[in-house]
């Protein structure tokens, strides 16, 4: 008798801890600099938002990504080899993957997230996209140290971290990430990651400014996810759009900009702002090719290849674990 799909399917809630939206968003606007967690945009309409992002003309990390990992294939996936173990951390939809997972045969994919409804539903289709792929999910903190519930044994494995997600680290941050990795890869193990790269500054500003407004309504919506979490009165008229990129530090800085001087109301605090002070909402660093290698090897990653399209906008690179 042939097994079920679903019977090579597990799931494992480990409860990961995580600090309340309140906490968050209390500890954030109480600095100099004013911040809310990156995070906290996506809520079902941020996500949504998310996803209409990376369909517009301007963004291309999405799309040259997809391309890269399209054209080059058979190389990958020579290089991830059959019958491994495939780690995803952070794998929402697993959309990317699937480009990976109708090329070659891994044993065991894993995606790693921390959204447990969601994720359970996700690795339930892909049990039944890919009916002889072992699928064991993980509902963790995938930023922190973590010991995985099931291997299966001496299988090598690779982590998969698409999307450019590396760029939302600040570099040492990046780097106790990518350590982390490291330790789950373990030895001989491999790292398959998208990078952003530095490029024309028009390029860059475009991206997180597009014409259609999609990424400032997205910027915004952070602050209705916390009126309609909170019970609080932020009014999104009177706050602004604002992306950049800073050459100095390399990476685009998106923030929220009050029009004008107000008194916003969260729970049972009140918060100040003054005409011209901003929220800052998420980085996104961009790297060269050489930056980011400097960057993994003190992780123990160790470069073994890089693919770019023709613009270089993008890459991809596949790192062992030294």
């Amino acid at each position: 008798m042939s097994q079920s799909p679903l019977q090579k399917l597990r799931f494992y809630d480990m409860e990961p801890e995580t600090s309340s939206l309140y906490e968050d968003v209390m500890e954030g606007l109480s600095q100099t600099q004013k911040n809310i967690p990156p995070k906290h945009f996506y809520d079902e309409r941020g996500s949504k938002l998310f996803d209409a992002i990376c369909e517009t003309d301007e963004y291309y990390p999405t799309r040259t990504e997809m391309s890269i990992l399209e054209q080059n294939l058979k190389e990958i996936t020579s290089l991830l080899h059959d019958d491994c173990v495939l780690i995803e951390p952070g794998s929402g939809s697993s959309q990317k993957v699937r480009v990976l997972l109708d090329s070659f045969e891994p044993h065991t994919y894993m995606p790693l997230d921390i959204s447990s409804d969601y994720l359970q539903n996700v690795a339930h289709g892909l049990a039944q996209e890919y009916p002889n792929l072992h699928v064991t999910a993980a509902c963790v903190d995938f930023t922190s140290p973590l010991e995985l519930p099931h291997y299966p044994e001496n299988k090598r494995r690779v982590v998969f971290f698409p999307g450019s997600s590396i760029g939302n680290f600040e570099p040492h941050i990046a780097i106790n990430f990518l350590a982390n990795m490291a330790s789950l890869a373990q030895e001989k193990g491999g790292l398959l990651i998208g990078v952003d790269l530095k490029k024309e500054r028009t390029i860059l500003n475009a991206a997180y400014n597009d014409s259609g407004g999609i990424t400032a309504a997205f910027n915004l919506n952070i602050l209705q996810h916390i009126n309609q979490r909170l019970g609080a009165n932020f009014d999104l008229n009177a706050f602004k759009h604002h992306a950049f990129y800073n050459p100095t530090l390399g990476r685009i800085e998106m923030q929220l900009i009050s029009r004008k001087n107000q008194q916003v109301t969260i729970a049972d605090k009140s918060v100040a702002f003054k005409q011209g002070e901003h929220i800052h909402t998420e980085n996104s660093y961009k790297y060269t090719v050489d930056e980011f290698q400097t960057l993994a090897k003190q992780a123990r990653f160790v470069p073994q290849k890089v693919w770019t399209d023709s613009q270089q906008l993008f890459s991809i690179h596949y790192m062992t674990v030294g």
